[in-house]
């Protein structure tokens, strides 16, 4: 198994360990979280260090995946990629083993599918997404990057979603929606 190192300490990396563990292709390396978080564990995993110990850990673990949630702002996400991306680390797709993913969708670096996704055919998927357990995603949809799609949101066909966006929980977004960058949908 390769190693790999999560970017975030919270609930959303709880859930990517779970993801993470399942696939049984990955070895979780550690944490990386806040410098007060330095010496905990989450879920049995080190928290090795903070944004400013990257460089260090990028020499002994070479793949990271992005584990802190969204909102409510979607900058400190994508300052971490940019930052992962200057200091080459490898940012695999990670998708739960009880997702189901079209042969025919196309899903782009960092962004991880949670357990129970269903993403149809044609779906596009930009980079650093969140697509959250039971989401679903139907034919034709295009999320541009950095969008969190939270658990059990509904996206029908040909939905389109601006880069940044945020989709609510148990959410649904009726066929033929475009819907503009930076849009934030609330819950139900």
């Amino acid at each position: 198994m390769k190693p790999i190192l999560l970017i975030g300490c919270g609930g959303h990396a709880r859930s990517l360990i779970d993801l993470i563990e399942t696939t049984g292709q990955w070895n979780i390396f550690g944490l990386v979280g806040f410098p007060e978080e330095v010496g905990n564990n989450v879920l049995g995993y080190p928290v090795l260090g903070c944004d400013k110990d990257l460089i260090t850990l990028r020499n002994t673990c070479s793949s990271a995946v992005l584990a802190l949630g969204q909102m409510p702002n979607p900058e400190p996400r994508k300052n971490l990629a940019s930052r992962l991306e200057a200091l080459a680390f490898h940012t695999p797709i990670l998708i739960s083993p009880h997702a189901v993913v079209s042969r025919h969708a196309r899903i782009d670096l960092g962004t991880t599918i949670g357990h129970g996704v269903v993403v149809n055919a044609a779906v596009e998927v930009g980079k650093y997404c969140i697509l959250n357990s039971l989401a679903l995603l139907e034919h034709d949809v295009r999320v541009e990057d950095h969008c969190h799609i939270s658990t059990g949101a509904l996206i029908n066909g040909n939905v389109r979603i601006g880069a940044e966006s945020f989709i609510g929980s148990g959410s649904m977004i009726r066929e033929g929606i475009k819907l503009p960058p930076r849009s934030a949908i609330g819950a139900g």
